[in-house]
């Protein structure tokens, strides 16, 4: 099965592609695409569009697997990063591509086995889990690597996660 984890933004957004045969992960590409603050709102979404349009025509991943929307105390962030969330499930709709969504809790707990555990304790799993010689930067790629692998281990590709 091959996984596009996303962890969705519209300033960053991290991807990663990873293929998860027999308990076993193959890391297949990982980054971040950027979009200028200086860009108006809807060309920024229209880039994380195009960019992850391509990434998914290129790629061909059998699940997207995104994270869900940590509410902060900044609404117009929160606004605009569940703005290019859409963005983000829309270009996998229209490449057929199923899509199942994960809190940060069950991200933590499918990748380390703790709910709770610290970022640095995740960065350390993912490395070791995708046999990385270093922890990948930046923080976003990361963070797409470990929805990755938090889809692969929950097996459960059931409504339940699926949107």
């Amino acid at each position: 099965m091959r996984i596009l984890g996303v962890d969705p933004g519209y300033a960053i957004s991290g991807y990663a592609i990873v293929d998860y045969e027999g308990n076993k992960f193959k890391v297949i590409k990982y980054g971040v695409v950027r979009t200028p603050s200086k860009m108006q709102m809807q060309k920024r979404l229209n880039k994380l569009f195009d960019k992850y349009s391509e990434i998914i025509q290129t790629y061909k991943p059998d699940h997207m697997a995104i994270e869900e929307l940590f509410f902060n105390k900044n609404v117009k962030t929160a606004i605009a990063v569940g703005q290019a969330r859409g963005v983000h499930i829309v270009a996998a709709s229209q490449n057929n591509v199923p899509v199942y969504e994960y809190t940060p809790l069950q991200v933590k707990q499918g990748v380390v086995g703790y709910g709770r555990a610290e970022k640095a304790q995740v960065q350390e799993m993912v490395k070791l889990l995708l046999n990385l010689k270093t922890i990948p930067q930046p923080d976003d790629a990361a963070d797409a690597l470990a929805i990755s692998i938090c889809h692969a281990h929950t097996n459960r590709f059931s409504d339940e996660y699926k949107l």
